[in-house]
């Protein structure tokens, strides 16, 4: 049994194909947890906005918003670095992938 110059073709064929597949994928997989990262953001930052029109300040940490303002998202995957400027400042809000250092 030989090997035809088509078949190497279609075998070179296939696994660009399988690349491309997986290469897409993982693009995608990237962007969606960016969207997510930027979706916990918006809710620190309306939590605290909300905060700030009921209460006339900013909270001085995170943990207010989550007992006060049901402030949720999953501490298992994000981690939140939230840093007050000043009562009548919006404070400074980062999400980060938990186990990534960039900050």
């Amino acid at each position: 049994m030989s090997i035809n110059k088509k078949d190497v073709a279609a075998i070179l064929i296939f696994v660009a194909l399988i690349v491309a597949f997986v290469f897409l994928v993982n693009n995608i997989t990237g962007k969606g947890n960016g969207k997510e990262m930027d979706i916990v953001r918006d809710a620190v930052k309306n939590a605290a906005l909300t905060c700030y029109a009921v209460e006339g300040m900013y909270p001085d940490d995170i943990s207010y918003l989550r007992q006060h303002y049901n402030l949720s998202y999953n501490e298992d995957l994000y981690v939140v670095y939230y840093r007050p400027l000043a009562s009548n400042l919006m404070p400074s809000i980062k999400v980060v992938e938990r186990g990534n250092t960039d900050l």
